[in-house]
């Protein structure tokens, strides 16, 4: 296999758009939390891929309707649709925070959908609120269709990666707050409350998220070159950061506090799918064997 499928995602070219969709995708994933019960770890605020895009999945209204936003990343639009038989749209275009604030909450009251939402990111230091960021507003199709093309590629080989396990696992979801791509294992046990610190995210936030013991992987399209792979361990067990990452490429970061291999050095490699599962098994290996999993119980 050759990494001809793997787009080039080179986070200088597009972080002015990147920064800007990832705004656009917290107000759409916060409608999906306004709407929905709270599923464990928040996996009831992520969005999934699609053959288009991204998608909410089926949210509800009330008893007999329900509706999906759904964000075509191929044609460039968002769309509302009801399982009544109504629907709305709006174009992806190059257009402000605050103005697709505006717009995709006139599109609900137009559907009858009106949701309330927190209208301040998440994640972000030194935010601004939905309804005042004039700040952001690039909005480069071209590279956020490259983008989702290599989300495509990442999820595929995280749900190879997933299967290997028959533990409590998360879907392969993207989280909007920091707009990575990942997937989640969990060991059975307990772990301490999450000692917080993430701008914008109350403890509350970070103990239902980190309520239990995890290793958890994805992507990330920040930091060098076109973004990284990540994989670490909550909480960190003795001896984690010293184990082998797998690639050549991968190592442990300090700062980030993570293991990571640059996407970079996945998507030119001789077979893409080897490098990033090497790398994913054995980060995972890494947490499970210096935390002392029940390997034998979770794995297939």
């Amino acid at each position: 296999m050759t990494g001809s499928a793997w787009p080039q995602l080179p986070v200088e070219g597009w972080v002015d758009t990147r920064d800007t969709f990832t705004l656009w995708l917290q107000v759409v994933g916060k409608i999906r939390i306004a709407r929905t019960p709270l599923l464990n770890h928040w996996w009831n605020a992520p969005l999934y891929l699609t053959g288009r895009g991204l998608t909410t999945s089926l949210m509800p209204d009330r008893p007999g309707r329900s509706f999906t936003i759904d964000l075509d990343l191929v044609a460039h639009r968002l769309d509302i649709v009801t399982t009544t038989g109504e629907a709305g749209s709006m174009a992806l275009e190059p257009r402000s925070v605050r103005d697709f604030h505006a717009a995709l909450m006139g599109r609900l009251d137009e559907l009858d959908l009106a949701t309330e939402i927190w209208p301040v990111p998440v994640e972000i230091p030194g935010a601004i609120p939905f309804v005042d960021d004039e700040v952001h507003h690039a909005y480069d199709a071209e590279a956020v269709t490259r983008f989702w093309r290599g989300m495509v590629e990442t999820g595929r080989v995280l749900d190879v990666f997933r299967a290997r396990f028959v533990g409590k696992s998360s879907p392969v979801h993207l989280f909007w707050g920091a707009l990575d791509l990942a997937t989640t294992r969990f060991s059975g046990r307990g772990a301490p409350p999450h000692p917080g610190g993430v701008p914008n995210c109350g403890p509350h936030v970070m103990h239902e998220a980190y309520s239990h013991e995890v290793s958890s992987a994805g992507y990330w399209p920040g930091g060098e070159e076109e973004g990284l792979f990540y994989s670490y361990a909550y909480p960190e067990p003795d001896g984690f950061r010293t184990c082998s990452p797998g690639p050549s490429a991968a190592r442990f970061d300090e700062e980030l506090g993570e293991f990571v291999l640059p996407y970079a050095a996945v998507r030119a490699a001789d077979d893409p799918d080897a490098v990033l599962l090497d790398f994913l098994q054995s980060t995972y290996e890494a947490a499970a064997t210096t935390a002392r999993w029940d390997r034998a119980a979770v794995e297939r």
